[in-house]
């Protein structure tokens, strides 16, 4: 009965199953659409030009399978995914919760490098420089949790104003389509690379859980709610989605025409050239909003693994969260202050989960089948099989990725 009186039980009882999913879906498009997804699909295209729609659709499709997968044991289980896998296998959960938080902090370095680098295009300072502030600010953010919502929401608009300068640029520029319809689907060339470092920017590390987690968070059980886990990570990869294939066609649109993207800041080029100063600053704005936000998220949502990975009660975790929060945004800061090259290391991280994403999904997998897990739940052997196909891709695709650049 006290149950009832909860905040939190009261809240869920007022939200729909589909409000629920579509804010775990939103929440993952935004995870998504962070400052290494503007940087990843604008230096591809700037390196690619239309075979990089290729590396795009591969993507998409292994989204859909990844999401699909993940979010229907997650919710099916009733468990956390660190949680489940130690269901698999003792230990395995602690095993899990590492490579995500090892991922998280790769994504929170180029996170804190993206704002940093948005603080460098509006008022010129350096972005090392700037990441320091950033990162201050992520701090403060973090303490003044009403800062953190009016963020959210700040970040919310300017995604929709971002759509419509893109939608703005394919209009005022002549943009190849035939050329990226077919070399999405007949490319003269695959980079492996390309494809780990955008599946793994879109779908590797936290990403992958994110959205799931947030069900469970929402009251989000069973499998009786199926219909609701397909609606929300469908509407999740479709957000991010189009945002990506309008970036990836606006860049093709700049590069067709003569120019050439700064490789130090090949997004900021695209919105430069088509939009002028005003598109320019513009960017600046937006990539130091998603930078400060995907800091906070990544950084949150990467330590609460801890939470199940040091003692069952959790108690570590619960009393020193908020100084693992902050010692996670400083480490972050600090590595990159000294490594620097912002755009550089917002690709490698995107490639660096890209090696993660194979490990936690045959998890996934393997719990779909675990009726100590799933219960009398029949997992689809499409969304099964084509998942083991991800892992086996993924992995060969990121050995390869490693044997080019050595």
């Amino acid at each position: 009965m006290n149950d009832k009186k909860t905040p939190e039980n009261l809240t869920t009882k007022k939200r729909s199953p589909r409000s629920i999913a579509m804010g775990a879906a939103f929440l993952m498009a935004m995870a998504a659409v962070g400052p290494g997804f503007l940087t990843q699909t604008a230096t591809f295209t700037g390196e690619m030009g239309a075979n990089f729609g290729f590396a795009i659709l591969i993507c998409i499709i292994f989204d859909i399978i990844v999401q699909m997968n993940v979010w229907r044991v997650i919710v099916v289980s009733g468990q956390k995914a660190q949680k489940l896998a130690n269901e698999i296998l003792p230990g395995l959960g602690y095993f899990l919760s590492f490579l995500v938080a090892v991922g998280g902090l790769f994504f929170n370095i180029g996170n804190v490098g993206g704002a940093g680098l948005g603080l460098n295009v509006l008022f010129g300072i350096s972005p090392e420089n700037g990441a320091i502030i950033a990162g201050l600010l992520a701090i403060i953010i973090f303490v003044v949790k009403n800062a953190m919502t009016v963020m959210d929401r700040t970040v919310q608009l300017l995604a929709v104003v971002k759509v419509a300068i893109l939608i703005y640029i394919i209009c005022i520029m002549a943009v190849p389509y035939q050329q990226a319809a077919v070399h999405t689907f007949m490319p003269t060339k695959i980079n492996f690379y390309a494809i780990v470092t955008i599946v793994g920017g879109t779908v590797g590390g936290y990403i992958s859980f994110s959205g799931g987690h947030r069900l469970l968070e929402g009251g989000l059980k069973g499998k009786e709610n199926i219909k609701y886990v397909n609606e929300g990570a469908l509407t999740g990869i479709a957000v991010a989605s189009v945002i990506r294939v309008l970036l990836f066609l606006a860049g093709l649109a700049v590069v067709v025409a003569g120019f050439k993207l700064d490789a130090s800041n090949p997004a900021a080029s695209i919105f430069k050239y088509a939009a002028g100063n005003f598109g320019y600053k513009f960017f600046g704005i937006l990539l130091f909003a998603a930078g400060m936000t995907s800091i906070i998220g990544s950084s949150f949502t990467s330590t609460s693994f801890l939470d199940y990975a040091v003692g069952k009660n959790g108690n570590f975790y619960q009393k020193y969260r908020r100084s693992l929060i902050v010692g996670f945004i400083i480490i972050s800061t600090i590595i990159f202050y000294f490594v620097g090259s912002p755009a550089k290391v917002l690709v490698f991280v995107g490639a660096a989960n890209g090696f993660v994403l194979p490990i936690a999904l045959a998890i996934i997998l393997l719990a779909s089948h675990h009726k100590k897990i799933v219960g009398s739940y029949q997992h689809p052997k499409w969304l099964f099989y084509s998942g083991w196909f991800v892992v086996l891709f993924m992995a060969y695709a990121s050995i390869q990725t490693v044997m080019e650049l050595l």
